[in-house]
Parts: C-alpha cells; sequence; structure tokens
C-alpha cells in the first residue's frame, strides 16, 4: 500500500504510530509555548522576555516542519519518482520556494 494518496478531491497520508506520536509531540510542544507566551503578555512579563520565548515557539515549530519535509521526502517524493510520477518534483521545489 502507497503511503501518499492524491486525487482530486483530498489529500492523505498514512504514517506510522511512531511517526505521528512523535510530530504530535513536537506540535503539542509549540502549543504549550504559544499558551505560555500568552500567560507572560497577561501577567504583564517584560517584552525581552516575551520576545525570547517567542523565538523558542518559533524554533520548536520549524523543528517540527523540518522532521514533517524530511518525511515527505523520504516518503511521498521518493514514491512518486520511483512511480514515475514527476510532478512530485515540481511539487516540492514550489513549497520548498513557499517556505524560504
Amino acid at each position: 500500500m502507497k503511503n501518499c494518496v492524491r486525487c482530486d478531491e483530498c489529500r492523505h497520508k498514512q504514517r506510522s504510530a511512531d511517526k505521528k506520536r512523535s510530530l504530535q509531540n513536537r506540535l503539542k510542544r509549540v502549543e504549550g509555548q504559544v499558551r505560555g507566551i500568552q500567560n507572560m503578555l497577561d501577567n504583564d512579563i517584560y517584552c525581552i522576555d516575551i520576545l525570547m520565548q517567542t523565538q523558542a515557539a518559533k524554533k520548536a515549530l520549524e523543528a517540527f516542519m523540518r522532521e514533517l519535509l524530511n518525511d515527505h521526502i523520504n516518503t511521498c517524493v521518493a514514491e512518486g519518482i520511483r512511480s514515475g510520477n514527476e510532478h512530485i518534483i515540481d511539487e516540492l521545489t514550489d513549497v520548498l520556494y513557499k517556505l524560504k
């Protein structure tokens, strides 16, 4: 069974339980950091401290994106190339340009 399914109406990606858990944990970390930033703002914490926490949340979200992109390249893109779907390369190029 293929990991990536793409049709005109929907897109799906089957992930292992371990991969899904890893990605979910990264997002939960980001979510917690953002809630922390909200609390800092509510409690009138010094601007620099809030900015530093915001930077940490940004880095955590970037780590999530890197892991997801790595998984995409190693599964969806590799599978697409093996099956002769060269459109997958254009899709990857477009998303990499947008992620700059």
